[in-house]
């Protein structure tokens, strides 16, 4: 027994170490076995149990450390990063020798280059050694002559300034044709009404950000003179929105798998926005997996509270809907959006309804329509659904994303980036399946009410053409087309185009607008640019249906929040898109 005592002591003194030399936690507890019995045969008592318990215990192999690229990169940062900046300039100055004749140009990737060598360097380069330059010469010049001067005097010299902005652009430029002084004097007098009838039925005109609504109407107008008359603005925007449209475009190649390669070819709404939407979810899952998509949205937050005093969720939808759609935009703040205030549901709402996305975009330039009046159209209307927005629903609560933002934890968090793209593949799925129902009524329940127009307008000899919404809307939108400054003789059919956009959607009113029959095909340039700009906006009867559906799909605990302002938030979008229409022809 004292010999089978001594050997098996003899092995616990071996698994009190691996093969490191470290003391481990098995090898501790089998000292103390070996100890217990000790001290029990000592005291006279049997210790088999000890001894056979001991005896069993045998050596565990060493397990090999697992490889991890994740640690090797934090490990090696900085000479990762700094390979990666000598990749990307090396293939940006072989472009610049090779292409630099050719339609790629320069700018393109200059632009990409450019986007990369700043992340780079913001990983490294703190913000304040950026900041703070910038904030001493601000401090120093702009904010120096704003404390100087009376607090009463800052929103009335911040309106006349714009005013005087507003009013050189308008008449300096000489006449070309029927683009008078006189009828951008009209244009600027319609401009001027929109905010006088946005402040009118303001939720609480005394709340209105003056600073937001003045900035976001300066910045919209800057940016018509930048994107229409500069080569560089133009194509630095149409290379966004070509970018964001091929993005989308991946998602007929799945589509060719799970049918054929005849049928993405096919006009169908079905078609051509359903399968973009569920890709695009889920490569907005995939992303905020890997907290891209955080960084980005921080980025905005900052900038935009800066310039315009918006939260960061107001600010990253603004800025996404134009290139990816009101679905898609809302699903970039989806932790956001049970957090948000009436007013921001209002914004986001509202941003949707403005412009138009860059899915659709190439649909309708294939129809004929410019190219470039549609891609500014969509980047003017960034700014002017803020300030519209701000005028009409102005906030009133504290908001969750003001100036930085703390991204909220998401509920369902994913194992892995596979886990993640899975999940938005799903939520995808919900939010198309949801859009097209909500369409399929909408626009159902508009082709009953006309044929109920029709069939009541029979009776009063009211037939060729018969009395529909759309007629009824071109006759309403009559002083509104003249308030926008078009032609006396082309005022009904603009009128009736943008009714047609409000009831149905913008498909059909560009449809009509680029066919070759009458009374179209004889529109005033003016009268089709100013048509072009009131239309290019998702502000109609269906689109209601499809953002209270996604948002009540993201957030159903707000349902009823987004249903109380989606009406106004209608209203606010289809004027923003009309001052658009305004400033482009000022």
């Amino acid at each position: 027994m004292a010999s089978d005592h001594a050997q098996a002591e003899k092995r616990n003194e071996d698994n009190d170490y691996n093969g490191n030399g470290i003391h481990t936690a098995d090898s501790a507890h089998h000292a103390s076995t070996t100890e217990t019995g000790s001290k029990k045969q000592q005291g006279g008592e049997s210790s088999d149990g000890s001894d056979l318990e001991a005896a069993a215990v045998e050596p565990r192999p060493e397990k090999r450390k697992k490889f991890r690229f994740s640690k090797l990169y934090r490990k090696y940062k900085l000479p990762f990063h700094i390979a990666i900046w000598f990749v990307w300039t090396a293939w940006w100055i072989v472009g610049l020798i090779f292409h630099r004749s050719d339609s790629m140009g320069w700018l393109k990737p200059f632009l990409v280059y450019l986007a990369i060598t700043v992340r780079i360097v913001t990983l490294w380069l703190p913000a304040s050694a950026v900041m703070v330059p910038l904030r001493f010469v601000w401090r120093n010049t702009a904010a120096r002559a704003y404390d100087v001067t009376p607090s009463k005097l800052h929103k009335p010299i911040a309106a006349a300034l714009t005013a005087a902005v507003f009013l050189v652009g308008a008449m300096i430029p000489e006449e070309v044709g029927e683009n008078t002084r006189a009828s951008r004097a009209v244009s600027l007098f319609g401009l001027l009404l929109l905010v006088a009838v946005l402040t009118a039925t303001s939720r609480d005109w005394r709340r209105i950000p003056w600073h937001t609504v003045i900035g976001g109407m300066l910045t919209q107008f800057l940016i018509a003179v930048f994107v229409l008359k500069t080569s560089v603005g133009y194509d630095i925007f149409a290379f966004i929105s070509e970018m964001a449209r091929t993005l989308l475009s991946f998602a007929m190649d799945g589509l060719k798998f799970l049918t054929d390669a005849e049928v993405p070819a096919k006009k169908w709404f079905l078609v051509s926005v359903v399968p973009p939407i569920i890709f695009f979810i889920s490569l907005v899952q995939l992303l905020y997996h890997c907290v891209l998509l955080q960084w980005f949205i921080g980025k905005f937050a900052i900038f935009f509270f800066w310039t315009l005093r918006v939260s960061g969720a107001e600010a990253v939808v603004a800025t996404a809907t134009p290139f990816v759609g009101q679905g898609e935009s809302a699903m970039l703040i989806r932790p956001f959006i049970p957090h948000l205030t009436l007013a921001e549901i209002h914004q986001v709402m509202t941003c949707g309804f403005a412009t138009i996305a860059g899915s659709v975009l190439v649909g309708y330039i294939s129809l004929g329509l410019d190219a470039q009046v549609l891609i500014s159209s969509c980047i003017m209307s960034i700014p002017a659904s803020i300030a519209v927005s701000k005028l009409r629903y102005p906030e009133t609560e504290e908001t969750v994303s003001s100036g930085r933002i703390e991204v909220p934890e998401d509920d369902e968090k994913a194992a892995n980036a596979l886990h993640a793209f899975a999940n938005g593949a799903w939520l995808g799925v919900k939010v198309a399946g949801m859009i097209v129902a909500t369409l399929l009524c909408v626009i159902s329940f508009v082709a009953l009410v006309n044929a109920l127009l029709g069939w009541w307008g029979r009776y009063l000899n009211i037939s060729n053409p018969p009395l529909t919404l759309e007629l009824i809307l071109g006759y309403v939108f009559y002083p509104v087309a003249w308030c926008l400054g078009v032609p006396n003789k082309d005022l009904k059919v603009v009128g009736e185009l943008i009714g047609v956009k409000i009831i149905t959607n913008e498909f059909l009113a560009f449809q009509s607008l680029s066919s070759n029959a009458e009374p179209y095909v004889s529109m005033s340039p003016r009268s089709r640019l100013i048509a072009t700009y009131a239309c290019c906006g998702f502000g109609n009867v269906g689109a209601l249906g499809t953002q209270i559906g996604v948002l009540s799909q993201i957030a159903p605990g707000r349902a009823g929040d987004v249903s109380k302002v989606a009406v106004p938030a209608l209203f606010a979008g289809i004027l923003s898109t009309l001052t658009s229409a305004s400033v482009a022809v000022v």
